[in-house]
């Protein structure tokens, strides 16, 4: 039914008044396509191959969702009537290629239609992305998996829906009596919403919906869809034909639009139904959606000065269920085609189906991301979700790890079909074991912590007597760092890289350098730049190490000893050097550390150096071997 009681429930749904004429345009105005489109080909046949009966064959089996055969109708227009054909018919001829999987074709009347209506986004869009079907088709990273075709679809279109609790909450125009009287747009019965319960498989990770039970409390005869219910269970939102004392109601043009209606829990019973105070008997409002804080509802209308077919709109809830003014989301997210089925999730992304943005096919499902009330540029969830059919209808649960969608695809067991989907969550462990640097021996007792990109510690561990540590289930294909920490130990780091593969385990060891060997707090060399003795920025990081096995050990005293190159005079040697020695002295006593506990700070020159650079190779020797000699060592004179 594809574009079918989609269209029909959203936004474009009509029961004309007065007098029916059994007359194709009749029927094709009444939006009957079903019957419209068998009329027409009996003209056809009959000789007339005009413009009108052409296009409208096309239009009678697009807005059905009959690709192949809408295909055949706007080929024949194009062969016939290119030159003066609108240019809309370039846009849906292009759309029934994509959807009978004619990409390249497609593309080609696409690029026809941008050349005809240059300032339409749904044109430009193809050539600001060449690669668009292959980055759709060929998603590496699985995301939505285990797709199921769910228990409670029928013959009939079954579409929807909104997860409350353990229910979703779907519509379906199966007929409640045999005496249904059949929609014209399709010949089904009209909609009614159902609500099922979800059945989880834990076990092989598959969602199923069974047990489903129609709502009776809000049926009326006519379509009725698209049930959100708030997070207390007292408020519901649908969609309803615009009715009148049980009647329908039209609008100027005498058409019954679609309006949201409020419904209130009593007592177990949806009961008080009234319509919201934006609703309009000329244009039609429907499909809401609440955001996280249940302070703003999301709906479509195609209310004058919109963007296109149907557009995404957005209003403030108030204090004693009044609204604010609605507001279009804007052209980032809304086209000159059709956007439908909002559903904003726990994080404020919102999700939408729509055939103006580049797609697979018909109706194609969309992400947008709220960066700071900012939505991004949608994103095409590519397959599974998407295919060459009308993919609409998207909701997710994340914290149970599912979601649903619908579509018309091939496969299905009817028109519409709801799918149930599960969240590819790929988890690994982390493991290793944190050991000595100089004997390798494990250490326990050592604080293992696992930092993500953005430097938050996700995860904190303490080794035991062997050492060891993990971290269970983090997440696949990120950055990490693991850090480990230890009294009197330099700090270890690892830097590493989950993988893709569910369940597995990458191992991560650090080893730690102790800063108390012996009888020296040994550290990195404290260099000096030449002919200084101001303690340099790496410098100060070092002894930040001495400042902790200090506090580490309250009773510890230590001693100081400075060196110099043998570059320069012996004399000013000595004396640069016991500036070094008091200058990290007091760099270490700046950081708390009483001055009595530094017993002495004593520089020795170049009486002592590591290599051969004295005074006869000097001018033999480079920057680096100079800069050895450029040192300071730190005694433990009493632990």
């Amino acid at each position: 039914m594809g574009t079918r009681i989609t269209i029909v429930l959203f936004f474009l749904s009509t029961i004309c008044f007065g007098q029916r004429k059994y007359t194709a345009d009749k029927y094709f105005e009444d939006f009957a396509y079903k019957k419209s489109a068998e009329l027409y080909e009996k003209i056809y046949e009959k000789g007339d191959d005009s413009y009108e009966i052409v296009s409208r064959l096309g239009d009678s089996y697009y807005f059905n969702s009959e690709f192949i055969k809408a295909e055949k109708w706007y080929k024949t227009l194009m062969d016939k009537y290119e030159n003066s054909a609108s240019s809309e018919y370039f846009f849906r001829y292009a759309q029934a290629l994509k959807s009978n999987e004619k990409v390249e074709e497609s593309n080609k009347w696409l690029l026809k239609f941008n050349e005809k209506n240059k300032t339409d986004s749904r044109g430009s869009a193809l050539k600001e992305n060449e690669d668009y079907f292959s980055d759709y088709t060929s998603n590496k990273k699985k995301v939505f998996v285990n797709i199921k075709n769910v228990s409670i679809n029928t013959k009939y279109s079954d579409f929807g829906g909104f997860i409350y609790q353990d229910k979703l909450y779907f519509a379906s125009t199966k007929p409640v009596e045999t005496s249904d009287k059949l929609y014209k747009w399709n010949n089904q019965p009209h909609l009614n919403i159902y609500k099922a319960t979800e059945q989880i498989d834990e076990e092989n990770q598959i969602v199923d919906v069974n047990d489903d039970e129609r709502i009776q409390s809000v049926s009326s005869g006519y379509h009725e869809s698209s049930a959100i219910i708030t997070s207390d269970g007292k408020t519901m939102y649908f969609t309803r034909t615009n009715l009148d004392e049980g009647k329908l109601k039209g609008g100027t043009n005498k058409i019954a639009n679609l309006k949201i209606y409020r419904a209130e829990n009593i007592n177990g019973n949806w009961a008080n139904i009234t319509e919201l105070p934006f609703n309009n008997d000329d244009y039609s409002v429907g499909h809401p959606a609440l955001s996280p804080d249940e302070k703003t509802l999301y709906f479509i209308s195609d209310m004058p000065n919109g963007f296109g077919s149907t557009d995404i709109y957005k209003v403030a809830i108030l204090d004693d269920n009044k609204f604010g003014t609605p507001e279009n989301l804007g052209a980032k997210i809304n086209t000159e085609g059709r956007e439908m089925f909002p559903f904003i999730a726990k994080d404020n992304t919102l999700y939408f189906a729509s055939d103006g943005h580049l797609g697979l096919g018909a109706l194609d499902v969309f992400e947008s991301k709220n960066e700071a009330g900012v939505y991004s540029n949608p994103n095409n969830l590519g397959v599974p979700i998407n295919g060459p059919y009308d993919d609409f209808a998207f909701v997710i649960d994340a914290e149970k790890n599912n979601g649903f969608f619908s579509s018309n695809r091939k496969e299905g067991k009817g028109d519409d079909d709801i799918y149930s989907f599960v969240l590819y969550k790929c988890k690994e462990d982390v493991t290793g074991i944190v050991s000595d640097e100089d004997n390798n021996e494990p250490i326990e007792g050592a604080t293992v912590k696992l930092i993500n990109a953005e430097g938050k510690v996700v995860s904190e561990k303490v080794t035991g007597k062997n050492g060891a540590y993990t971290f269970i289930e983090v997440d696949c294909e990120q950055n990490f760092v693991v850090i480990a920490e230890k009294q009197d130990y330099k700090d270890g780091k690892q830097e590493l890289q989950t993988l893709d593969l569910n369940k597995q385990s990458i191992t991560s060891n650090v080893s730690l350098k102790s800063l108390i060997v012996e009888d020296q707090i040994v550290i990195n060399p404290i260099y000096f730049d030449f002919d200084q003795y101001d303690i340099r920025r790496d410098a100060e990081y070092e002894l930040e190490n001495i400042v902790s096995v200090m506090n580490n050990h309250p009773e510890m005293i230590i001693k100081i000893e400075s060196h110099t190159d043998s570059r320069g005079p012996n004399e000013y040697n000595k004396m640069l050097s016991e500036k070094r020695a008091e200058a990290t002295r007091d760099y270490i006593v700046s950081r708390g550390i009483k001055s009595e506990r530094i017993e002495s700070a004593i520089g020795y020159g170049e009486e002592q150096l590591l290599n051969n650079c004295d005074d006869e190779n000097e001018s033999k020797c480079s920057r680096e071997e100079h800069q050895k000699n450029r040192r300071s060592y730190f005694y433990i004179v009493k632990k």
